[in-house]
């Protein structure tokens, strides 16, 4: 994804629900947000953190 974009926000607009939000501390201290989201009985949870160098998110989708 670009720097421009908005992971979250795309996946809303196509018709995902987002289910629950937590957010943690990785082994290096850096704070990563997660989404559990649904769409119709798909789920997909969303993990984004700040990249480490430069701008912009790493973003990284899984289905469960």
């Amino acid at each position: 994804m670009t720097d421009d974009s908005r992971p979250l926000s795309e996946l809303v607009a196509q018709g995902w629900e987002i289910l629950n939000y937590s957010s943690a501390h990785d082994p290096n201290g850096v704070v990563v947000e997660n989404f559990l989201l649904r769409k119709q009985k798909t789920h997909r949870i969303l993990s984004i953190r700040p990249k480490v160098l430069g701008k912009g998110f790493v973003v990284k989708e899984m289905d469960v």
